[in-house]
């Protein structure tokens, strides 16, 4: 693949007049491939039906503001379990399933997959009942304090050895917020650091759990895309869209844009580079897992601003656009319908989602329960959307 460029799909709007402008300094990236599968065009790609293996879709009256977007374009989507209080047991899961498949719109097949919040309390018996539910996937590791409604996370790894040794027993898979929250740590650093401290204890050496899965969520550095390149084929990573569009200068220079602020946050251009690479490479390692995070709008902007990019309502074309201007769009399906699917060891989808050029503009705000979020790209024109599911 040709070497990413910074911000591979521009909008268009004032806002990204000065990144446009640094991204025209780099050499230009070649022209998307001409050879694609028989079911793209120029102008049209149907693929098999793509899962979302990250989302957050929130809770009470907020839900059905935002599970549309995602049942619409995707078969199904790993729900994240950070409310308050967090989905800690099966039965919080059943629960929370049955709010979000209530918001699911009438004739869409949707199936929300579901995971438990590890705590330092978390103990085999909760594991081998959410195994046994059908429904539930695996468990999200938050160490304590490192994202939003993270404070119940997991303290010291050390305290749900027992809890991880059934997950490998029962084939539930270990979701991972890879980033450390101590206070010395950049927090441009935290997830680089996570990896050495934490996460390669429990993939290699003593205290790493034999036949665990384990997903790097989210990743955003270039070492992080190392380590799970070196690792076995049972450590797999989500990648967001921002991530693969943007780097740290789209949110802070020339003024500060919440609504990019999230966790892990936007990294340098050769951390971008990197995971966009890995995104479209075709490993199986890498697959699709938005993050799409919403927040009130006044949550965002504030002197104290929520962490969380909403990206559902466009998550698919987001990608598909990153794709194909690096001439990579015949890996679209593979990184968004198969991976992730078949490292959860569910089957693929049988449908089919059809993505058609026709360039849109994104609205400033959508209603989110009685509130409005601000979109990712609001205000800007998107070159693909979603015309049949």
């Amino acid at each position: 693949m040709a070497t990413a460029r910074a911000l591979t799909s521009l909008p268009r709007g004032p806002a990204a007049r000065l990144a446009r402008r640094a991204a025209s300094r780099r050499p230009p990236v070649r022209a998307a491939r001409r050879g694609l599968a028989a079911a793209a065009s120029a102008d049209e790609l149907t693929i098999t039906t793509p899962d979302d293996w990250h989302l957050h879709v929130r809770d009470a009256s907020k839900i059905a503001s935002v599970v549309p977007f995602t049942a619409r374009a995707f078969g199904r989507a790993l729900i994240m379990p950070n409310l308050v209080p967090p989905v800690r047991t099966v039965q919080d899961a059943a629960a929370y399933r049955a709010q979000i498949l209530a918001a699911v719109p009438e004739g869409v097949a949707f199936e929300p997959q579901m995971t438990l919040y590890l705590t330092d309390n978390t103990s085999a018996a909760d594991i081998e009942a959410a195994a046994a539910s059908g429904f539930v996937r695996g468990c999200k590791l938050y160490p304590a304090g490192a994202t939003t409604n993270s404070d119940f996370g997991v303290t010291d790894v050390s305290k749900i050895t027992g809890a991880l040794e059934a997950m490998a027993a029962c084939g539930l898979v270990l979701e991972v917020h890879g980033e450390v929250t101590h206070a010395s740590v950049d927090a441009f650093d935290r997830e680089r650091v996570f990896l050495d401290e934490t996460l390669r204890g429990l993939c290699e050496g003593p205290r790493a759990v034999k036949g665990l899965k384990i997903v790097m969520e989210h990743i955003t550095t270039s070492e992080a895309v190392a380590f799970c390149e070196s690792q076995g084929e049972n450590v797999a990573a989500t990648i967001t869209p921002q991530h693969i569009l943007y780097n740290r200068n789209a949110m802070l220079v020339g003024g500060i844009r919440p609504h990019l602020y999230c966790l892990p946050i936007l990294k340098r251009e050769k951390h971008r580079e990197a995971v966009a690479r890995a995104a479209m490479s075709g490993n199986k390692k890498f697959f699709l897992g938005t993050d799409s995070a919403p927040h009130p709008r006044g949550a965002k902007e504030s002197a104290c601003g929520c962490a969380g990019v909403f990206s559902a309502h466009a998550a698919l074309p987001f990608y598909a656009s990153a794709f194909e201007k690096e001439g990579e769009l015949e890996k679209l399906e593979g990184f968004a319908s198969f991976h992730g699917a078949d490292f959860y060891g569910v089957a693929r989808n049988a449908g089919t989602t059809t993505l058609r050029k026709a360039p849109w503009t994104v609205p400033e705000t959508y209603e989110f329960g009685g509130d409005v979020v601000v979109p990712f790209f609001a205000g800007e024109t998107v070159d693909w959307q979603v015309v049949g599911a």
